[in-house]
């Protein structure tokens, strides 16, 4: 009899254990976190991921539950050079290491490589993959060639209308010099 898993309450121990594997292709929507630093993404857009399961030999000898995951996503946001539009491609590849307890996944994360987290009964797979995605996006993103030139000028046709007629603050400063010279008595 084979046990079925779901990615809302993953049992991470007896996944690792069965190495068991899981996918899925849900719409990028579901994803709500990630879908706030969009800009209108489709709402046929989607998230593909895989997740497998694998228990190693730890440091202490005793078995680790391990999970691979993969995602990918094509998510809208805005170029920062020329303001479009701009497809990112996200892509996650990452392994996860699992420790029995909080103050354990801590403590070995700070001294390890890989990422360690809490092992559960019911850890919740989704909310990993919108994390991953979500430390995936860029910081800038920006078109490899800007479809449109982009504009380098700052430059408003009424902004400069008024500094014309302000009279130039140091010319101000000039005469109250001038001013302060000829009280001190010397010319």
């Amino acid at each position: 009899m084979s046990k079925e898993f779901a990615p809302g309450r993953l049992d991470v121990n007896g996944f690792a254990a069965a190495a068991a594997t899981l996918s899925g292709d849900p719409p990028l929507s579901s994803f709500t976190r990630l879908v706030t630093e969009l800009v209108d993404p489709s709402p046929d857009a989607r998230v593909h991921w895989q997740a497998a399961g694998e228990s190693r030999s730890g440091a202490d000898g005793q078995p680790a539950p391990w999970l691979h995951l993969e995602a990918q996503a094509a998510v809208p946001m805005i170029c920062q050079r020329c303001l479009a539009p701009v497809e990112v491609d996200l892509d996650v590849d990452r392994w996860f290491r699992f420790a029995a307890d909080e103050d354990t996944a801590a403590l070995e994360d700070e001294q390890s490589d890989e990422d360690v987290l809490v092992a559960s009964r019911d850890f919740d797979l989704h909310a990993l993959i919108e994390d991953e995605l979500l430390m995936e996006l860029p910081v800038t993103p920006m078109h490899d060639v800007c479809p449109q030139p982009a504009r380098l000028s700052a430059v408003d046709d009424d902004f400069d209308g008024p500094d014309a007629a302000r009279p130039n603050p140091f010319a101000v400063l000039g005469t109250l010099r001038s001013g302060g010279d000829d009280k001190s008595g010397k010319s």
